[in-house]
């Protein structure tokens, strides 16, 4: 694992950006469990005071840091990146590596249910459980939500790799030994379907918050959960940009930009990285 990142940052100019860009939100994000006051607290500070040496990011309209606003804001939003990722991941591996190594009718059906994920249009059915839920919308039941639509486009392609893997030597050598489904998945294919796991992490990452920047924006979430999208949220409501308090919009979108190109760097490197002609082309052999 060191060696591959060693590798990527030596050889991949577009990794070292995107890890340090992340990097950079990462730890910006972190300081929130140091912040002073809560940041979902209102009116705490002078209302509208612009990027200072006492206010480094400047004050909103609702009388917050916004220095600290958006370092929980970020944390928040990064932690659902994670957790919907996460649990897709899951969803997508235990469907691709079974549909892949049994076949037969358990690969039609899942699919079948693959497919009829695929053709679902999400951000309606993301509105209409908010409109259901409503008081109980927070993070982690959207998150939930998310999981169960992130999943479809990387199951199928965890299952061809699985497939390609169903007829190998080490398989059939696994199978003869004695070896359940259970392990030969876990403790044989799954080791090699793990790139592009992470890969498609990091992808399912920048999706998943982008549609929480969507929803939260449009006043979709709850709005009163810092995260980026109701920081958007709230400074649209004020008209920020009409009043003057420019900042309460340019510094989150600048922060956004920085979180969506290193997530866009990064997965485009390790895909690059999967493939062994291209690797073997960045490190000039």
């Amino acid at each position: 694992m060191f060696a591959v990142l060693r590798d990527l940052i030596r050889y991949n100019i577009e990794f070292a950006i995107g890890l340090v860009l992340l990097l950079s939100v990462v730890i910006f994000s972190s300081l929130s469990f140091f912040a002073p006051v809560d940041p979902s607290l209102i009116y705490v500070t002078i209302p509208d005071q612009p990027p200072s040496w006492q206010y480094w990011f400047g004050t909103n309209s609702r009388g917050q840091d916004m220095f600290w606003q958006l370092s929980a804001a970020f944390r928040n939003s990064l932690i659902f990146g994670v957790t919907v990722a996460v649990l897709s991941r899951i969803i997508s591996l235990t469907v691709g590596l079974t549909a892949g190594y049994l076949g037969g009718w358990v690969d039609r059906a899942l699919m079948f249910v693959n497919d009829i994920f695929v053709a679902m249009p999400i951000f309606p059915i993301l509105v209409l459980f908010y409109f259901v839920l409503r008081n109980d919308m927070d993070s982690f039941t959207l998150a939930l939500i998310m999981a169960c639509f992130g999943w479809p486009f990387d199951a199928r392609l965890i299952r061809s790799v699985a497939l390609g893997l169903k007829h190998r030597e080490f398989t059939r050598h696994a199978i003869f030994a004695g070896m359940s489904t259970r392990k030969v998945l876990l403790e044989e294919h799954l080791p090699y379907v793990m790139p592009i796991v992470f890969s498609t992490f990091l992808n399912n990452m920048l999706w998943s918050i982008g549609f929480e920047v969507t929803l939260a924006v449009l006043g979709f979430t709850n709005i009163n959960n810092p995260t980026v999208g109701t920081v958007l949220y709230w400074a649209n409501s004020h008209s920020a940009m009409v009043v003057g308090v420019w900042w309460w919009i340019v510094i989150p979108v600048i922060l956004i930009a920085m979180t969506f190109l290193g997530l866009f760097l990064l997965a485009v490197s390790v895909n690059e990285y999967i493939d062994p002609r291209s690797r073997l082309r960045r490190m000039g052999a």
